[in-house]
C-alpha cells in the first residue's frame, strides 16, 4: 500500500523521530524546499501483512510482518530484515530512511528499505523459522525482486533466511534469481568477505577517527556493546589492530577484562555457550556500565537508542563509532557534541555491509564471482572516500559528522531526484 500518513509521528519518541528530525536538520541546512522535504521524509510504499505460522506442536500462531521502501531515486531499494518483538511500522521507517542516507552517502546505486517480523527467532525451530520466512516472502513477494528491492539480513536473521528467500522467489518466478538478496551463502553466488563487511567497515572508520584525534591503536582501548553480526568481527579487528577491547556485552549480559579480552578465546566461548556470560578470562560487568567505561573508543552495535539523554552526560569515551544503527538518540547526540565527543554516525561507520551487498548484487548479475582480496580492497576504498567527504564536508561548513554525512546524502538524493525530474 502506498504511504499516505507514512511519516506520521507516534506519540513515543523513538528511533523515526530521531530520523525525521536528522532529516529536518539536513533540509534546513540545504535549504530545501517544503514540498521536497515532505517527499524525502515520506516513505514511497510501505507494505503490512500477516504472517500465519504452523508451529511444530500443529497449533497456528500469526505474526506482524512489514516492508518499507523509503525512496527510489537512485535506484532500487535495498535493506535488511529483521526477526525481533520489537519490530513495529516506525522503527522499520526510520531503518528504511537511515538505508537511503547510508547507500547515497557511500555512493551505491541504491535507495533504502527495510523490513522485519515481530517474532523472537531464539523461541522457534528452524522448521518454524523457514515457514515464516517463506510466507513472509510470499506476502512481499509482488514488491521485491532484484530491480525493485533487495532484501539482506539483519537482526535475528542470516545468510540461511536469504537462501530461504531466494528459493521462495524464483520457485514464483519459474528460474533462479540469485540477485533477489544479498547475504547469500557462498554456494548460492554470495559475495566473498559480505559476512564481515560491516564488521571491518566498523573497524576501518573507527581506526580513521583515532588518528585524527591523535590516538595510536597499540595505546587505545575500546569497549563494543554487542557481539553478533557486527560486534564480533569488529572486536576481533580492532584487536587485530593493537586496540585493547576492555568490555563487551551480548543480549545475556556483559563482561570486563582491564588488560583487554582475548576475543578469539571469547568467540570459542561464545559458539560453545551461545553467550558472552560466563567467560573465564573476564569478570561480569552491568551491561549499562559499558557505556559509561572509561575507554578510548566505545562502539555500540546492537540496537538503536541505547546512548539516550540520561547516559550521554556519562559517557567517558572520546570517540563512538555507530556500529548499530540509529544507537544515539537526537538528545544524546547533542550532549555528547557538546562534550567535545566524536561521533562516527551510523550510515557512515555501518556502510561496509552495503558496500559489499552492492558488489556481490553486481556479481550476482554478472554472474562472476570476486576474489575476497578485491571486495575488501574496493571496501576500504569506498569507506575511505566516504570518510573523507564527510570530514571535509564538516570543515567547511561548521558540522558535526552527523549533519555532515546525512546533508551530503540528502544532497545526492535530491540531485538524483531533481535530473529525474516528477512524474507526471
Amino acid at each position: 500500500m502506498n504511504a499516505s500518513a507514512g511519516a506520521s509521528a507516534s506519540a513515543v519518541h523513538g528511533p523515526l523521530q530521531d530520523a525525521q528530525a536528522q532529516l529536518a536538520e539536513a533540509v534546513e541546512h540545504l535549504k530545501c524546499p517544503p514540498g521536497l522535504h515532505e517527499m524525502l521524509a515520506m516513505p514511497r510504499r510501505e507494505l503490512m501483512v500477516a504472517v500465519p505460522l504452523r508451529r511444530d506442536d500443529g497449533s497456528t500462531a500469526v505474526y506482524s510482518g512489514y516492508r518499507v521502501q523509503h525512496n527510489f531515486s537512485r535506484g532500487p531499494a535495498k535493506g535488511g530484515l529483521r526477526f525481533s518483538t520489537a519490530v513495529d511500522l516506525d522503527e522499520v521507517r526510520a531503518l528504511a530512511m537511515w538505508m537511503t542516507w547510508k547507500c547515497a552517502l557511500v555512493d551505491v546505486p541504491y535507495g533504502g528499505a527495510k523490513g522485519g517480523v515481530a517474532i523472537e527467532p531464539r523461541d522457534h525451530s528452524i522448521g518454524e523459522l523457514e515457514r515464516v520466512t517463506r510466507r513472509y516472502t510470499s506476502e512481499i513477494l509482488p514488491i521485491i525482486g532484484p530491480g525493485t528491492d533487495v532484501p539482506a539480513p539483519d537482526i535475528g536473521t542470516d545468510e540461511q533466511t536469504m537462501a530461504w528467500i531466494m528459493d521462495t522467489f524464483s520457485v514464483a518466478k519459474g528460474h533462479t534469481v540469485p540477485g533477489v538478496v544479498t547475504g547469500k551463502p557462498i554456494a548460492l553466488g554470495g559475495s566473498l568477505g559480505r559476512a564481515s563487511a560491516t564488521s571491518r567497515g566498523v573497524a576501518h572508520v573507527a581506526l580513521m577517527a583515532m588518528a585524527s584525534r591523535g590516538l595510536e591503536p597499540t595505546t587505545a582501548s575500546a569497549a563494543v556493546q554487542g557481539f553478533g553480526k557486527v560486534g564480533r568481527g569488529a572486536a576481533r579487528l580492532l584487536a587485530e589492530s593493537g586496540v585493547t577491547v576492555r568490555a563487551i556485552s551480548d543480549v545475556d549480559g556483559a563482561i570486563f577484562a582491564p588488560d583487554g579480552i582475548d576475543i578469539t578465546r571469547l568467540g570459542a566461548h561464545v559458539d560453545r555457550e551461545g553467550t558472552v556470560v560466563g567467560f573465564d578470562g573476564a569478570q561480569p560487568l552491568d551491561p549499562a556500565d559499558l557505556l559509561t567505561l572509561d575507554i578510548d573508543v566505545l562502539v555500540p552495535a546492537a540496537i538503536e537508542g541505547v546512548i539516550t539523554e540520561a547516559n550521554a552526560p556519562h559517557v567517558r569515551a572520546s570517540i563512538v563509532v555507530e556500529g548499530a544503527n540509529g544507537p544515539t538518540t537526537q538528545a544524546a547526540d547533542a550532549i555528547l557534541t557538546d562534550r567535545g565527543v566524536l561521533v562516527v554516525p551510523d550510515i557512515l561507520a555501518n556502510a561496509g555491509g552495503v558496500i559489499v551487498s552492492y558488489f556481490e548484487w553486481v556479481q550476482s548479475n554478472q554472474a562472476y564471482q570476486w576474489r575476497e582480496s578485491e571486495v575488501n580492497e574496493r571496501l576500504e576504498e569506498k569507506m575511505t572516500a566516504a570518510w573523507h567527504d564527510v570530514v571535509d564536508y564538516a570543515g567547511a561548513h561548521g558540522l558535526t559528522y552527523r549533519q555532515a554525512a546525512t546533508s551530503l546524502a540528502v544532497r545526492r538524493v535530491l540531485e538524483a531526484h531533481d535530473l529525474r525530474g516528477l512524474y507526471p
